[in-house]
């Protein structure tokens, strides 16, 4: 079972790189999606209306993605956060953020091959996404290592904060906007902070390229303003009146998204923040 299982995964992923080579051609060609009629016609937020936002309960399942928890608050996904099947997921990410259908499948497909669970027949409760070192992992830009913060649903809004004052410069409406270099330099702080302080850190190079991916949406979906992120980012809300800034026709693909997630990562600096880490060591601290 486990080499048929390789198997196909080997032409899953063949398949779709293959089509999001096609689709990442064809948003060159094609006509941008018009503002205003970005998110699909039939889906919740067509025209910028979203369902009522609703903050969870104190059973309700979330976990350490803001994007993923949004669409659990406004009822796009269950409100409760369980029982959510993959392809759900799959399909109400790529509508929501206007993520091409081959990013979306894949992260999908992805998280069921971590869970271990079926893409067809299976569910999932946001929680379990937060297996540590599975796709959740230490020095992440917005919660608390793991090992200071097990539950990773729980926002630290110390980080947020740091991150909506982090702006470098400002859109063409005077809007601040967080940049790519703003994003580097902030993971280059968490790491080398997280690595001085927390005993049982761990960071791949797979999960320093997923950081970096994960923070890259904050730029390509949420077009960096500081604006959209305060209450996407606190309060896990989609704003009112927001789309999502890819308009691109067919979605955010896996390769802009990766090549995006590349440049952050390359201008990553953690040996700059080494006094600061050094402070943190010595004086035994949380991360803050």
């Amino acid at each position: 079972m486990g080499f048929s299982s390789n198997v196909s995964n080997f032409f899953y992923e063949a398949k779709i790189r293959s089509w999001d080579i096609i689709l990442t051609l064809l948003n060159l060609v094609e006509k941008k999606r018009r503002i205003g009629a970005v998110t699909p016609e039939g889906h919740p937020g067509y025209g910028g209306y979203w369902p009522e936002f609703k903050p969870p309960g104190e059973t309700d399942s979330r976990c350490s993605c803001p994007g993923l928890n949004a669409l659990a608050n406004h009822g796009i996904i269950s409100r409760n956060g369980r029982g959510i099947s993959f392809a759900d997921l799959d399909r109400h990410v790529q509508a929501t953020y206007n993520i091409s259908p081959t990013l979306s499948s894949f992260v999908a497909h992805y998280a069921a091959r971590m869970l271990k669970k079926s893409f067809s027949h299976g569910t999932l409760d946001l929680e379990e996404l937060d297996l540590h070192n599975g796709i959740e992992h230490d020095a992440s830009l917005l919660r608390l290592d793991a090992a200071f913060q097990p539950n990773q649903s729980t926002k630290h809004v110390p980080y947020i904060e740091e991150l909506l004052a982090a702006p470098s410069k400002k859109d063409k409406d005077g809007n601040d906007v967080i940049t790519v270099k703003d994003l580097s330099k902030l993971l280059g702080k968490r790491r080398a902070v997280s690595r001085a302080v927390n005993k049982e850190f761990t960071l791949k190079l797979f999960h320093k390229l997923f950081g970096c991916a994960n923070a890259s949406l904050l730029l390509s979906t949420m077009g960096g303003r500081v604006n959209d992120l305060h209450s996407f980012l606190l309060h896990e809300q989609l704003p009112e009146g927001w789309e999502s800034r890819v308009r691109d026709s067919h979605g955010l693909t896996l390769i802009n998204f990766n090549k995006l997630a590349l440049k952050i990562e390359f201008g990553v600096r953690e040996k700059d923040w080494a006094q600061v880490a050094q402070e943190a060591a010595e004086h035994g601290a949380t991360p803050v």
